[in-house]
């Protein structure tokens, strides 16, 4: 895999630890003696990833421990740990839950079935179109940073922060231009019931199906198209097993900064202010990390005479065709999406609204 400098990187890498220890996880914490016998706990926790390294997640939680490590002055390391280190990505979430691993990005439409108001970030065409915009409301957003952080809290997940890895765009065997060239394709969805029903509305055939078998499945044809940020897309080379790609726009790819919050709260305050302070240094740099990513490799997948790929860029009237169809799902999310999904909804729809200014 093609290994990338960012002008965002403060520290060099942490070298990371490829084994986890007896399954136990928790708060590792050592102290280290002065010589007046008093001293200061250090600390080793693991943090966990859907990505591989050199993609948006990994890139983000490396600079994340570099900062912690420099702030800290090396009592806090972390071990990191790339997709598939620690099994699947419902794996990793199980693992957050009970401990085993103190930190992990988690996207929300693997936890679709746990945190049922989570598939908010499903509904297609809701977020804003401009990625500044929301960059904004993930951060200010007080449905998403509260309300439904919430909601992962009484799970064991308790979000730092909710961030954008880019636009989410359509790849498949076969142009995916207008809503009629869905019916009867199968397409690759995440664990969420929404997902699958927003696919099933453009006459898809969705199939459940975790990252790490999906570029197999997309060349042996067990699936015809998926979704994806454009980074993933090119970094996880299924553009070369698949002959179209469409900028759809149709959403943003939402990921959670996570913590295990029985391991948080046990944390000294001045330990805890330091991961808060490094939550909110890593929201711009965040942004960047995907801007940077995602320019960088759509260009690399329109240069690429070995694999060519034909990219097509949606018009405002070929959107709006989806957008159609998409928006019934609103009132299903909020008759299916959980106990609190319609408040949820309207006071996002409402943030969304001041953002853009459109009422």
């Amino acid at each position: 895999m093609k290994k990338r400098k960012f002008r965002w990187l403060a520290t060099t890498a942490l070298v990371s630890s490829l084994f986890l220890a007896a399954c136990g996880g928790g708060n590792d914490a050592a102290t280290d003696k002065g010589a007046d016998g008093e001293g200061e706990e250090s600390y080793t926790w693991r943090f966990v990833t859907e990505e591989y390294d050199g993609q948006v997640q990994y890139e983000y939680a490396k600079e994340f421990a570099n900062r912690l490590e420099e702030k800290s002055d090396g009592r806090i390391q972390f071990e990191l740990y790339e997709f598939g280190g620690l099994g699947s990505e419902f794996d990793q979430v199980e693992q957050l839950q009970s401990g085993a691993v103190e930190f992990a990005i988690v996207s929300p439409g693997f936890t679709g079935t746990m945190v049922d108001e989570g598939q908010i970030f499903s509904l297609q065409f809701l977020l804003p179109e401009d990625q500044e915009q929301v960059h904004e409301l993930l951060n200010t957003s007080e449905a998403l940073n509260e309300d439904l952080a919430a909601l992962y809290e009484e799970n064991n997940i308790k979000p730092l922060a909710f961030w954008t890895e880019g636009f989410t765009q359509w790849t498949g065997n076969t142009p995916l231009i207008e809503p009629s060239d869905f019916e009867g394709v199968k397409f690759r969805t995440q664990d969420s019931p929404l997902n699958q029903r927003s696919y099933e509305a453009y006459g898809a055939s969705p199939s459940v199906m975790s990252a790490g078998d999906l570029y197999s499945a997309l060349q042996q044809g067990t699936v015809d198209a998926q979704e994806n940020p454009i980074f993933f897309i090119a970094d996880s080379s299924y553009h070369e097993v698949q002959d179209y790609m469409t900028i759809s726009n149709h959403n943003s790819y939402v990921a959670m900064t996570t913590v295990n919050p029985t391991f948080y709260n046990n944390l000294p305050e001045d330990i805890q202010a330091l991961i808060e302070e490094t939550v909110e240094e890593m929201r711009p740099v965040g942004f960047e990390i995907q801007d940077e990513l995602n320019k960088e490799l759509l260009s690399e997948i329109e240069n690429d005479e070995e694999n060519p790929t034909e990219v097509t860029e949606l018009t405002s009237e070929q959107r709006d065709a989806f957008r159609e169809l998409a928006m019934p799902l609103r009132d299903f999310y909020r008759e299916n999406g959980g106990e609190q999904a319609g408040a949820i909804l309207d006071k996002l729809e409402q943030e969304i609204a001041e953002i853009t200014g459109e009422e």
